[in-house]
């Protein structure tokens, strides 16, 4: 009984109340953006409003039962939550049911679970505990690799399930390692990867090779015309070539081409706003109507007539943005940045590595959906489909993300109880 009072006494009510903003922001937006007059009722359970009220008060019982369990539970099944979830990822595939062309849910009766949303906390505790390990080294290649292998296995078979946007959130356990010493020259490679992807993307492939070896021939000069440094160049060119041929090849055999559309309308070599663009299109109308001070709660016309689609999941942020305006947006993204600085504050107060990488783990999730999710919808990036934590419609997210920052506050209750 002390124990729990103790628990009590040093939860972080702070993340708590965010939390729980966030959530109620969320709903009322949800109720918003499906509004029927017909259903006006917010506790009408047969509406998306009142489904997400439960999935609301589910997600409280969830996160007050993980408070109320050992911490040390969460390091000691680390390895038995992920081995679980990649079962089940791998089950939905054989057996699962297809959704909005993503074979990822698991279908009892009315209720739809998705098995990749849970998936993320199992990899992030999985992630923590093996980088808590005796002698693990992030400049040793076998170690990176191994963790490669732990981050890339759900992100391979969410992939095989259609799902490109969830697999690729698990990009975003690279700011875990860098955390925990991974060498910023991975980083650099990183970033000309990224620049070589879209240069492939935008301009002919073999004009893209030409420009680097003109570079290179530039730097062999300016370096003095050092043999060695020759070799080395030359590799550079290959690895670069097979890169660019890589990217080429990939988009052109494994993406759908509504995903190709999709990535040729946001860096401009295509314009379709009334098929493959439509989306984004509307939803770019929809958030620059709300103005400064927005349409009113129930007023926004973008959204009352349904030109957004998919406004109570993946865009969510239009609802905000019409009928709050540019207020209404800076106060969500402002909860979103004081959520991950706290985060950030806590984890870099804990006593236990573990923890500590976990609330990296947790940051680095939270941080990409609400970049990713917010950048899709004014145009940013393409449109990949996954949600913003705490505010998009559905049982799975709410509860995944609930799990994810409850085990959190719970390692962080416990960081006195570590000498």
């Amino acid at each position: 009984m002390r124990e729990r009072k103790a628990i009590l006494y040093n939860i972080d009510w702070s993340m708590i109340l965010l939390f729980l903003l966030m959530m109620f922001f969320g709903w009322i937006n949800i109720y918003s953006a499906v509004f029927d007059e017909s259903h006006s009722s917010i506790f009408d359970f047969s509406q998306r409003y009142g489904k997400q009220l439960i999935w609301i008060l589910a997600a409280l019982v969830l996160g007050f039962f993980v408070l109320i369990i050992d911490s040390k539970f969460f390091s000691a099944f680390s390895y038995i939550f992920y081995g679980l979830s990649i079962f089940s990822l791998m089950a939905v595939l054989a057996i699962g049911t297809e959704i909005a062309g993503s074979k990822s849910w698991f279908q009892f009766g009315r209720v739809a679970i998705q098995p990749s949303e849970f998936a993320k906390f199992a990899t992030a505790l999985a992630v923590a505990k093996y980088l808590t390990g005796i002698n693990v080294n992030l400049s040793h290649f076998k170690h990176i690799f191994r963790l490669g292998l732990m981050i890339g296995t759900p992100a391979v078979l969410i992939l095989l399930q259609g799902d490109m946007g969830s697999a690729l959130v698990y990009s975003a356990f690279i700011l875990v390692l860098f955390r925990e010493g991974l060498s910023g020259k991975v980083l650099v490679v990183g970033v000309i990867a990224i620049a070589l992807f879209v240069f492939t993307l935008l301009i002919n492939k073999f004009i893209v090779m030409g420009a680097i070896l003109v570079l290179l021939i530039l730097v062999f000069f300016m370096i003095g015309k050092q043999k060695k440094s020759l070799k080395w160049l030359f590799i550079i060119f290959i690895a670069a070539s097979g890169f660019i041929y890589s990217v080429d090849y990939a988009f052109e055999n494994f993406l759908m081409p509504h995903q190709k559309k999709r990535i040729n309308i946001i860096i401009g070599k295509e314009h379709d706003p009334k098929g493959d663009g439509y989306n984004l299109n509307q939803s770019k109308i929809a958030i620059g109507s709300g103005g400064f001070a927005g349409k009113g709660f129930l007023n926004g016309t973008q959204t009352k007539f349904k030109f957004v689609p998919e406004q109570s999941t993946d865009f969510i942020f239009c609802t905000v943005g019409e009928e709050w305006g540019f207020i209404g947006s800076i106060i969500v993204v402002g909860l979103f940045l004081l959520f991950l600085i706290r985060i950030i504050r806590l984890a870099e107060r804990q006593r236990s590595r573990f923890a500590r990488i976990y609330g990296y783990g947790l940051a680095s999730i939270i941080f990409f959906h609400f970049t990713i999710n917010i950048g899709m919808t004014i145009g940013l990036v393409p449109v990949i489909g996954i949600p913003l934590p705490f505010f998009s419609y559905g049982g799975s997210s709410l509860w995944a993300f609930t799990i994810l920052l409850f085990i959190f506050i719970r390692q962080d209750a416990s960081r006195l109880e570590i000498l």
